[in-house]
């Protein structure tokens, strides 16, 4: 048996599903992203991003994406390829991936799935609605109307057109505000209908392997703190000062990777740097926390859970091996 390969029997696009895949979900920091290379070397396999921030250009270090080193050791995708004027969604994410399936990218190689982003293993286990293409005069339409009149606004636009869907929204969130307004006026259909009809799952549930790593919360913080004043050796701030230039919206999602604001506001002269970086590394140890109890809840009895302690890469092997 091949420990990866295409089902597609359709031969519409996007309906092939990986068979044997990995999936490797973790907190911020755990060492998923390590384990998940070390494991691809071993197998003669692929990694495939799945996480949110990684996949934003200018942001290498400070999104903790792999190293050039680490790329060229094996073949990475989806990492730093989303410029961060846009704002990448998970319905992206999936077409990206349905993109490799189509091209065949994964034809007979192992895939590993690796990231921190709860929604997109979701999407990738269960599928997702299929949401309209948004013609960029009505993106810009939006995006402009938020600038002059305001989230609370719009907020009141939505609940006047499209009622049910304003109602399950914060008139704060503006977001979520603008891309129901963006649906709506693109094709006529709350995004609430469009959200009711799921899409099928790009993996072949049966053969897949689900890992997620729950570390140790105090071994956890040690990590977290080290890493950022790494990050920081290795110009994470002059990656700030480059995204800055940029000039672009704060709203969107690339400017909200944690430590952008901190370290910004230390360049404005509003925050001491020790402080900044404090306040970027208590972010990031609250951001840790928010994704281990997603994934605690949220992730089904499928998923393996690994431990400290555990040998996580010798209880993948040896998984992987009893299943070939």
């Amino acid at each position: 048996m091949a420990i990866s390969g295409i089902e597609n029997s359709s031969g519409q696009a996007g309906e092939g599903r990986v068979k044997n895949a990995i999936l490797i979900a973790g907190p911020t920091a755990s060492g998923k992203s390590a384990l998940a290379l070390d494991l691809a070397e071993r197998k003669g396999g692929v990694i495939v991003n799945t996480d949110s921030m990684q996949g934003y250009s200018v942001l290498d270090v400070l999104t903790a994406r792999p190293t050039a080193a680490e790329l060229a050791r094996v073949p990475h995708y989806l990492y730093g390829h989303v410029h961060p004027s846009t704002a990448y969604s998970t319905g992206a994410w999936l077409r990206d991936v349905m993109k490799l399936i189509d091209e065949g990218t994964f034809f007979e190689r192992p895939v590993i799935f690796v990231g921190g982003t709860g929604l997109y293993f979701r999407a990738l286990a269960e599928g997702i609605s299929e949401m309209p293409a948004i013609p960029q005069s009505i993106r810009d339409r939006w995006r402009y109307e938020l600038q002059e009149q305001g989230a609370a606004k719009l907020h009141r636009i939505l609940l006047r057109e499209d009622s049910a869907a304003g109602m399950m929204l914060k008139p704060t969130d503006s977001q979520r505000i603008v891309r129901a307004l963006e649906v709506l006026d693109a094709s006529g259909r709350s995004i609430l209908e469009w959200q009711a009809a799921r899409g099928r799952p790009l993996i072949d549930r049966a053969s897949t392997h689900f890992f997620v790593i729950e570390p140790d919360r105090a071994a956890l913080v040690e990590r977290i703190e080290a890493r950022f004043d790494r990050m920081l050796d290795m110009g994470a701030l002059d990656e700030v000062r480059r995204l800055t230039d940029l000039g672009l919206d704060p709203d969107l999602p690339a400017m909200k990777a944690i430590g952008v604001r901190e370290l910004q506001a230390a360049m404005a002269g509003k925050l001491g740097f020790p402080e900044a970086i404090e306040r970027a590394k208590i972010a990031t140890r609250q951001y840790a926390k928010r994704q281990a109890t997603w994934f605690r809840h949220q992730l089904g009895p499928e998923w393996l859970r690994l431990h400290p302690g555990d040998r996580a890469e010798s209880t993948i092997l040896d998984l992987l091996s009893s299943a070939t």
